[in-house]
């Protein structure tokens, strides 16, 4: 197991080349965060010590963390693999944003993270209750969403400013301590083809929400990337000179292979992950790790591996290990 060095993070992000090949997840999953820690599956607890032990363990310079239990209540959807945008609509009218029980974030208990006892070498990286349109989404539904913008554009900008508001105080309350290195907002943004919701609602609406938060991190001293899926090409420019992003993940082959995403961005913003889950599912270690070196041979500066966009249930273990021997060199 090699020791964790963060500043090899920092690098990756300050688009400059890493003392060595870096890693970058945004989550594993139970199992497998069970096999890396070394103990079994109904031990492990997700504590902020057991998700360093599983992320140092698997060769990561920092651990994901939340900061609290902090969310907003939903209706429960109905889930099965996926579920519906338009299931567990909380928020239909001014009288259900008015009923709303609206969370406060001062009211949760953000100990666990200021009092880890994080390895020498590693950071935190703090990641937010989803993010602004996501939980936007979940609380009116998609097309109440796309309808309530023509309908009742005060409400839709009441909703945002509650949610954004509530996860720009989330973040306050979390990344204010030692441990902490890094900020992540996720929100997934897009389909395969465009944003959920026009560009220029998105810049109404979403885009003031995250530059808050952006100039939060680096206000605090660390810096921020963005997670979000889908097709941003349209957006790109705003992630990158208007938000001010250090950092994006998520990327699919079908919208953009990671490879040409680094050819075309690399100097502006630092390139995460990538290794489309698609590929890493059905290919063979061996495919997967020969692309992966490749990668490292192209994403010498401002480059970290990883997935496109996580490691759910159903990657091969031996696939997932494949992508990290081409970093680990095990």
């Amino acid at each position: 197991m090699r020791k964790p060095d963060f500043n090899n993070i920092l690098k990756v992000l300050r688009r400059e080349a890493p003392d060595r090949p870096t890693l970058f997840e945004f989550f594993l999953n139970h199992n497998l965060y069970a096999r890396v820690a070394g103990c079994a599956p109904e031990k492990f607890d997700y504590s902020v010590e057991s998700m360093c032990r599983a992320f140092n363990a698997a060769g990561y310079d920092y651990a994901t963390v939340s900061g609290s239990a902090f969310g907003f209540p939903a209706l429960e959807k109905k889930r099965n693999q996926t579920y519906s945008l338009n299931d567990g609509v909380s928020i239909a009218c001014r009288a259900d944003f008015d009923a709303y029980p609206w969370p406060d974030p001062d009211t949760f208990d953000y100990s666990a993270v200021r009092e880890a006892d994080v390895p020498e070498g590693m950071k935190l990286m703090v990641n937010g209750p989803c993010g602004v349109l996501e939980n936007v989404i979940s609380l009116v539904g998609y097309d109440n969403l796309a309808l309530m913008i023509f309908d009742d554009e005060q409400l839709v900008y009441d909703v945002f400013e509650q949610v954004g508001s509530s996860l720009l105080c989330y973040y306050e309350l979390s990344i204010k301590n030692k441990n902490v290195g890094l900020l992540m907002s996720n929100d997934d943004w897009g389909f395969n083809t465009q944003t959920m919701i026009s560009p220029r609602d998105m810049a109404r609406f979403v885009f003031p929400w995250h530059k808050k938060i952006v100039a939060l991190a680096h206000d605090t001293g660390i810096p921020a990337v963005l997670h979000s899926c889908g097709n941003l090409r349209e957006v790109m420019d705003a992630v990158i000179d208007d938000m001010k992003f250090d950092g994006k993940h998520s990327y699919e082959d079908i919208i953009q292979p990671v490879e040409d995403a680094y050819r075309e961005y690399n100097d502006r913003i630092a390139i995460l992950g990538g290794i489309d889950l698609g590929f890493i599912t059905t290919s063979t270690p061996e495919e997967i790790t020969t692309r992966c070196k490749k990668m490292f041979e192209i994403g010498q500066k401002g480059y970290a591996l990883g997935t496109g966009n996580s490691v759910p249930d159903y990657v091969p273990h031996e696939n997932y290990f494949a992508m990290t021997r081409a970093a680990l060199g095990e």
